[in-house]
């Protein structure tokens, strides 16, 4: 016999209304309906296991652990990269390992290293100690005076930085843009350059590439005090991880 909770978590599979209610009233019941939502989880969908994974988010118990880790396998990429986020977000120590397995996956299935599952996992293990992003000591220090709560670094900056990157061997995937406004913080469109790189080609030329990409959005990137760009970017050892 189908117990209420279950029910809700079989129409996390539903229609995006249905789906939302019952997102709403599994974070409302919260620990107690956690159990639940890991055993029903191989019955859902792609859709149903995200919603899911924004359950386990909200309500914050550890014991979904195991399960986020299982789901790191799934067929769904987007499966596996909020998978990879939720386990950062809830410190679940014990993914290190798995995380790692899965990030060496995504690279064997020559999924571009600027796409959203690999940069995913990158954050996770970055949050969870396990990685350590490499960032010039001139960028360091740009950043440390602006402030440990800012989205970035002043536009102004946005030159400097690119060229100490790029000069320290660092790969600029794409940057994002900030504006903030009485405390709060707005998405700002760039120049909108789509570059795309030949993953194949060695890594100084790579490294070369990224950075005459971002030199030439950096003269067309929007400027005021009140902006902020919050580039990403990759080592090559991001390229190639030890096993």
């Amino acid at each position: 016999m189908t117990s209420p909770v279950q029910a809700l978590v079989q129409q996390l599979d539903g229609k995006a209304d249905e789906s939302c209610d019952a997102r709403a009233e599994l974070i409302w019941i919260g620990a107690d309906a956690i159990p639940a939502v890991i055993d029903g989880l191989p019955s859902l969908g792609g859709f149903g296991q995200l919603t899911a994974i924004e359950v386990f988010q909200e309500v914050g118990d550890p014991r979904c652990g195991p399960a986020l880790i299982g789901l790191l396998e799934s067929d769904n990429p987007t499966v596996r990269e909020w998978a990879a986020v939720a386990l950062a977000s809830l410190e679940i120590d014990a993914a290190v390992e798995p995380l790692r397995r899965a990030y060496r996956t995504c690279l064997e299935r020559a999924t571009p290293p600027d796409w959203t599952e690999p940069d995913g996992i990158r954050w996770a293990l970055a949050e969870l100690g396990a990685r350590s992003p490499v960032v010039p000591s001139l960028t360091a220090r740009l950043r440390a005076d602006t402030g440990a709560d800012s989205p970035g670094w002043p536009t102004a900056h946005f030159t400097a930085i690119i060229n100490d990157l790029a000069d320290h061997s660092q790969l600029i995937l794409y940057s994002q843009f900030w504006r903030v406004d009485a405390g709060r913080t707005y998405y700002v469109s760039g120049a909108g350059l789509d570059w795309q790189l030949d993953w194949s080609a060695p890594w100084e030329h790579l490294v070369e590439e990224a950075r005459a990409w971002s030199l030439l959005e950096a003269t067309e990137a929007p400027f005021g005090k009140d902006v902020f760009v919050a580039p990403t970017w990759i080592d090559r050892t991001d390229l190639h991880p030890q096993r």
